[in-house]
This record gives C-alpha cells, structure tokens and sequence, in this order.
C-alpha cells in the first residue's frame, strides 16, 4: 500500500547534499525564473516561488551554486530530489536543466519544470506530463536542448496582460489581491509536486486540474 506523503516527508534523512546514493531514485524539480534582486517576486519568478516553497517544506535553502543555478538536493527514504533554479536568464534556463540531468543521468520522465503562465488566471495551476512550450521561453530552450517534449510541467497563472506589453507584465508584481492568490497557488503546486513523485502524473492532474478549475 502507498504511505502518504506526510509519512515520506516525515523519514527525511537530510538535506544540503549534492552526492548522489547509489540505488536511489531521483527526481529533477526546477523552477524557472530570472536572477537577482531586481526581479525577485515578479510574475515570471513564479517558478521560483513554487521550489522556494517545496524546499521550506522539506526545511531546506536552495542556495548551492552549480549547473549554473542555484541547487539543493533533499532526501526522503529512498527518495532524492533535485530542486533546481537556474541563474541565466529565462531564455537559457535549459542550460541549467539539462547539465543537472546529464550529471545525474536523468531521463525527461524525471523531470518537472514549475513555470508561470499568462493563459491561465491569477492562482490556477494546470499539470501536464508533456507538451509544447505553449510560447514560454523557458520551456523552449529546455524542449530545445532536450531535443524532446516529453517532461512534465507545471504552470502556474499569471493573469492575461490585457492592453499592457506583455514582456514589461511578466516582469510586473502582482497586485496585494492577487498576492493572496498566488500565496494559495504556491501552496497547492507544491502539493500537486508531492503528488506527482508519491503517485505519478495522471492522478496529480486528475486531483490538481480538476481542483483549479482547470481542464
């Protein structure tokens, strides 16, 4: 019988390592966003956010530099994963991505991309197992250096840009209304990850869509 995620989360061995355990599993979790200050909490940062999150949870920083990105692995039992958040700007987050992966020999199947999305609405989050990059930059150059599309992702909505440029809205903060939204949006991403690694995509996007709103 599969133990719930709370008893996992519960045999953390450690954390802060970034060696890994022969005959253990490993799942590579990035989030994507810009680097620096100057961009910290804006809607492109959303990714960010989500592993932030998932780390606080496990009682972790991810602050190591390496793969040109800030890294943390953490362990739980058997399982080992990856929180990644890659430093090169947006446009080259799969320089980070897919170095970690290769290091680690990791196939896309292990992989989760946390990203933000304009075509949902502010706190909606929408799984999928694979897929185009639905015109977000990060997700084409991961998809690019991959040379596949078959890695799961995570989208978390930012809103439509409406008559604003969209370039100048995705590197906007949200409003004191949509900052509760989106607080609410983190927390269930981070539970839509852990139900993915506990249970696997197809009943995280059954639980996690259908929750939001999403189809």
């Amino acid at each position: 019988m599969m133990k719930d995620w709370k008893d996992v989360i519960g045999r953390l061995i450690g954390v802060g390592s970034l060696e890994t355990k022969k005959g253990a599993s490993m799942k590579l979790i990035a989030g994507l966003g810009n680097p620096g200050s100057k961009y910290a909490d804006t809607r492109h940062n959303v990714g960010f956010m989500v592993v932030d999150a998932l780390a606080e949870r496990f009682g972790a920083t991810v602050r190591r530099k390496k793969f040109n990105a800030l890294a943390e692995e953490v362990h739980a039992g058997d399982m080992k994963l990856l929180l990644l958040k890659p430093q090169q700007y947006m446009n080259r987050s799969g320089h980070a991505v897919t170095t970690a992966a290769g290091f680690y020999k990791l196939s896309p199947a292990d992989i989760l991309v946390v990203t933000d999305d304009m075509a949902l609405d502010v706190g909606r989050i929408r799984l999928r197992a694979k897929g185009s990059a639905g015109g977000h930059n990060g997700l084409k150059d991961i998809i690019a250096r991959f040379g596949s599309e078959d890695f799961a992702r995570l989208r978390v909505g930012i809103g439509d840009s409406g008559r604003m440029d969209a370039a100048a809205y995705v590197l906007s903060r949200f409003s004191a209304d949509e900052r509760e939204l989106i607080d609410r949006a983190v927390r269930a991403a981070v539970d839509a990850i852990c139900c993915w690694l506990r249970d696997g995509v197809d009943l995280a996007m059954t639980r996690y869509n259908v929750k939001n709103g999403s189809d």
